[in-house]
């Protein structure tokens, strides 16, 4: 079980480095937007930022060829530092199965429902990143989704795992993990706040106050 960091930041990835807990970095296209350079020079450096683990990057180009070329592009950047988010469309699925066949460890993104997490689990994704709270407005229940797709992963008898995205607090964040995922992927504030509570703040003061 580990937590990523949502994020493009350099300055948030040498945070979570810090941190020592954080075991790699999901990006997006609009968390690299943000950062107003191009994803060649960001995904690199978030690599060297975190030290370890995996950075994905979501594949974002207007047709299959020009995602493969564009998985290939980035994976080059940093060998076996690099992990690719795809979009769970069928067409995109037959692209996972290609690279995951090759070695890449792919995550199948924007999951919605059983059925595309089926198919993602039999076209070898490491991973099944439902949005969460985005489920939860949209469909009514995104931790009723999180269960189904861990259903999903354990009765294909893979090494699928579901990796929960779109998280708004720290009680849903759990809440995910208890509903089945066995990662979790969250901005940096959230993080820290996974670890605060205002009566440990209390009773901190109140030792302190002890003379």
């Amino acid at each position: 079980m580990s937590i990523y960091l949502d994020s493009a930041s350099i300055a948030e990835a040498t945070r979570a480095a810090e941190l020592g807990f954080v075991a790699g970095i999901t990006t997006n296209p609009k968390l690299l937007a943000r950062e107003g350079r191009p994803p060649e020079a960001i995904i690199p450096d978030l690599c060297d930022a975190l030290g370890w683990g995996l950075v994905f990057y979501q594949l974002n180009g207007p047709t299959l060829e020009e995602r493969e070329d564009e998985a290939r592009r980035m994976l080059a950047l940093r060998p076996h530092r690099i992990g690719l988010k795809i979009p769970c469309t069928s067409e995109n699925i037959g692209l996972l199965a290609r690279l995951a066949a090759e070695g890449v460890v792919c995550a199948a993104t924007a999951v919605f429902s059983s059925h595309q997490g089926y198919l993602a689990c039999e076209a070898g994704a490491r991973y099944l990143i439902p949005y969460v709270n985005r489920a939860t407005r949209l469909l009514g229940d995104g931790l009723a989704l999180v269960r189904e797709l861990a259903e999903v992963c354990r009765a294909t008898g893979g090494s699928t795992e579901v990796l929960a995205a779109s998280l708004k607090s720290p009680q849903e964040a759990v809440e995910a993990v208890v509903a089945g995922a066995a990662h979790i992927t969250a901005p940096l504030e959230l993080i820290l706040a996974l670890g605060e509570h205002p009566l440990t703040r209390q009773a901190l003061e109140a030792f302190a106050s002890i003379p």
